[in-house]
């Protein structure tokens, strides 16, 4: 067998394991944890607080804490409810040089990739460390991406280039905005919808915060840098989701609010943020005017920082090295680069497989892209071993 039928048998495996957001990943990881573990790495698992999620980093070569070089990747995958696959999801099927499945590109084929080089780096005297860091829950806010790269810091672990494998048709990425989600619970009175002032509608207060929020929207076009890189260039808020209420005639008790901001730079998660909770102090002193136990309460469901464009990024100079490709390009989604970025890694994304497919009916990557991440990652072996 080729390395490359070896990646797409490894790949099959992988998308065998439905890793929806949702579900564990750990027999996932435990399968990849004992692939690199009969490899010689050194692996360590860290499980989420449920303890049915885990993170896996894993490291060939010296011991070194700083110097070293991250090859990333997410675990986890989006649902395929309500979507109308030609074959099942979670059975790799082949058709024309395509490899169908969920996750061949966001980003499973990138992880087999790796793994079906793991054996060769395993056979070199590697003169740095190879980390490979593979995450949970990265659909759902980068929450496996956070808590890893705080362990990371924790234990004083600084590699020194971090190589993101989200699909990007093999593409050098140098940037790409964050992304930060919210939901917003509003508690109030219900009542009869005779007599709206003996109750505190809890609709309407979403709609006053929505309202503001939209102003802020606004307000954020102003704030593009004049050399921002992003399309559109500013820090953009999307309303995802706003619900409460139930019949007509009743003062609704409860709404809620689902949004996210994709910020260019950090200083705009705060100023959003402030102005968001001082519209929230100037709406509940009414609200618990009439009822006490009103409240509106925010929570986080991630805060992603963005990958910010360097001048000097080791990460995009490697990538250029080993692709031949002299130019690097930003993108509006969102990936766990800014994560080890902010670790203090230079880090830059590129990977198998195009975002048009990903999180759609019948995913695929080809052959072709795998070939060329195999390429990528050959390259690889002078640069540790120098």
């Amino acid at each position: 067998m080729t390395r490359l039928d070896d990646t797409c048998a490894i790949l099959a495996d992988l998308v065998a394991f439905p890793t929806v957001s949702s579900e564990s990943n750990l027999e996932m990881i435990v399968h990849i944890a004992a692939l690199l573990g009969d490899l010689g790495a050194r692996v360590d698992l860290f499980h989420d607080a449920t303890g049915h999620k885990a993170n896996l980093f894993a490291t060939l070569g010296p011991r070194n804490t700083d110097g070293g070089i991250v090859l990333s990747g997410h675990t986890d995958v989006v649902p395929v409810a309500d979507q109308d696959w030609s074959t099942d999801p979670f059975a790799l099927h082949e058709a024309g040089g395509r490899l169908y499945g969920r996750g061949t590109c966001d980003m499973k084929g990138f992880i087999a990739a790796c793994l079906a080089m793991a054996p060769v780096y395993a056979g070199l005297e590697l003169t740095r460390p190879l980390h490979f860091a593979f995450t949970h829950d990265e659909e759902v806010g980068c929450l496996g991406g956070q808590a890893l790269v705080a362990e990371l810091s924790a234990r004083g672990l600084r590699p020194a280039i971090a190589l993101i494998g989200e699909p990007t048709e093999m593409r050098i990425v140098e940037a790409h905005k964050g992304c930060c989600e919210y939901t917003v619970e509003f508690h109030g009175r219900e009542g009869h919808g005779s007599n709206p002032d003996a109750g505190v509608n809890a609709a309407e207060a979403a709609v006053r915060y929505v309202t503001r929020l939209m102003r802020l929207a606004e307000e954020l076009k102003t704030r593009a840098p004049e050399d921002s890189p992003f399309e559109p260039p500013w820090t953009t808020v999307n309303l995802g989701r706003i619900s409460g209420g139930q019949v007509h005639n009743v003062i609704p008790g409860k709404a809620e609010v689902a949004w996210e901001m994709r910020p260019v730079r950090s200083d705009d998660i705060g100023f959003v943020k402030e102005a968001m909770a001082r519209h929230v102090a100037e709406l509940l002193p009414a609200m618990r005017a009439v009822a006490p136990e009103a409240s509106i309460l925010t929570h986080v469901i991630g805060e992603v920082v963005g990958l910010e464009p360097l001048t000097e990024n080791a990460a995009r100079a490697l990538l250029s090295e080993l692709t031949g490709q002299p130019r690097a390009e930003t993108v509006p989604f969102s990936t766990e680069a800014g994560l080890f970025q902010s670790l203090g890694c230079a880090a830059a994304v590129c990977g198998p497989g195009a975002i048009a497919q990903a999180h759609k009916p019948d995913e695929y990557v080809t052959r072709d892209q795998l070939a060329q991440c195999l390429a990528m990652l050959e390259g690889l072996t002078g640069v540790l071993t120098a």
